[in-house]
């Protein structure tokens, strides 16, 4: 748990927002590959990079909700910084993500 300036590390970090669904897949942000990086900034803020499957997706604030419950009891700020470059593409799914869309029913 975060105290003052105490901050979960990027791995611990990565591992809760497995529990970040995407609303539309049914699959996990980290396993869809929309995370990009993550680090600290000076101010202690957690800075996530990251992207969705389209840039016209309106399900910005339903993610940034989940990732505010994911990660309220690790870190004391976060920003998300929404990337559009380079785009999304199916090719960054990892095999936990493409095993989860095929029980989910895609073909992938």
């Amino acid at each position: 748990m975060a105290e003052g300036n105490a901050q979960a590390s990027i791995e611990d970090v990565t591992e809760a927002l497995h529990d970040v669904i995407d609303p539309e897949l049914g699959v996990n942000i980290v396993d869809l590959g929309l995370l990009y990086g993550m680090a600290y900034s000076d101010d202690g803020a957690l800075l996530i990079d990251m992207t969705l499957t389209t840039a016209a997706c309106p399900l910005t604030d339903v993610l940034e909700e989940q990732i505010s419950k994911s990660l309220d009891a690790m870190v004391d700020e976060w920003r998300v910084n929404w990337v559009w470059m380079p785009p999304w593409g199916p090719e960054r799914i990892t095999e936990d993500g493409r095993d989860q869309m095929r029980a989910l029913g895609f073909n992938i």
